[in-house]
């Protein structure tokens, strides 16, 4: 029987090549993908997925529920998972439904993991669905998921922009992040953000974290307006912690309208450790984990997962803090 590795060694390329032009990767050069099915039809290569299916008891795809189309941070995270799974020869599924509905469809295809987004508004029914043997991984809900995690460890990443700021002479700091509806990922930045401000000895006041509705540009900009514009009687801030890329743009657009400069006026730290912080019109200094860590930390755990259906495990990623031109000392 003709194997991929038999083309790939008649080709003169790897195997993941191969098996890339075979499933017709944009990956892959459209004339070495020619040259690479000349060969596989010379050579009368015929492949049966659902014959490896039936022996290995696995279909080659992966589940993911996808929260949102709107969030920056996860489009771009699951474009750079989707990658790194077709180099293990996965197909990516996504669903767009709620978890109970995207669950039911993934198993019906029998897929041979799930991956769950723990910023949703998961309940415990949602947890106990899976009587299905299906390898489940949450991103970002380690600690209130009785399945497999892999998560950031959000509080630090929170701590390290208030030091970051402190250092450099920041005493009135801001936090824009936490929306109004529960959301657990978004609160353990915001009490992270109290506990760093109090053990330094920095004021913290009510008004110090500003709820909004949602974690989007327009909730980023309205909540920065609000503060910026000193309206209910606080001190405008020297500086502002955002909860992410999406705010972080909202707040940009509100300091620019005030006449403010960043970071002359206003020095801003952003999580989400995304290559687009470097592009925004100011570049953002940025807490998190580069996002193709995170990416080959969960391929790598979904592959674990399915190979050991029934072991839970938990992995914490530590964060980093990238110092970029939207932080300074404040203007005595």
């Amino acid at each position: 029987m003709v194997t991929i590795k038999d083309i790939a060694e008649q080709a003169g390329v790897s195997f993941s090549t191969v098996s890339k032009a075979l499933r017709d990767s944009p990956l892959v050069k459209p004339g070495t993908k020619a040259h690479i099915l000349a060969i596989a039809k010379a050579m009368g290569y015929q492949p049966n997925l659902a014959a490896r299916s039936l022996v290995s008891k696995r279909s080659g795809a992966i589940g993911i529920v996808w929260p949102s189309i709107e969030r920056a941070a996860l489009s771009s995270l699951i474009t750079k998972l989707s990658k790194e799974l077709e180099l293990q020869q996965y197909v990516t599924l996504l669903s767009i439904s709620n978890i109970r509905s995207a669950i039911e469809t993934f198993r019906r295809y029998q897929l041979d993991a799930i991956l769950i987004f723990g910023d949703q508004n998961l309940t415990s029914e949602d947890f106990e669905m899976n009587s299905l043997h299906i390898p489940i991984l949450t991103y970002g809900a380690a600690g209130y998921s009785p399945h497999s995690a892999v998560d950031v460890n959000r509080g630090q990443a929170i701590r390290l922009a208030v030091r970051h700021l402190t250092e450099l002479g920041h005493r009135d700091i801001a936090y824009v992040g936490i929306p109004h509806s529960l959301d657990p990922l978004q609160a353990v930045k915001a009490e992270a953000f109290r506990e760093e401000l109090l053990a330094l000895g920095l004021p913290f006041r009510d008004s110090s974290i500003l709820r909004m509705e949602g974690l989007d540009f327009h909730d980023g900009y309205t909540a920065a307006r609000t503060m910026l514009e000193g309206n209910d009687g606080t001190q405008r801030p020297t500086a502002i912690i955002s909860g992410g890329i999406d705010l972080t743009r909202g707040i940009l657009r509100a300091a620019g309208e005030q006449g403010l400069q960043v970071p002359r006026d206003l020095s801003i730290v952003s999580y989400d450790n995304l290559p687009q912080m470097e592009s925004l019109e100011v570049p953002v200094t940025a807490v998190g984990v580069a996002i193709s860590s995170i990416a080959d930390i969960i391929t790598a755990t979904l592959l674990e997962l399915i190979d050991c259906p029934d072991e839970v495990k938990t992995v914490y990623l530590e964060p980093e803090l990238i110092v970029r031109a939207s932080t300074a000392r404040p203007i005595a």
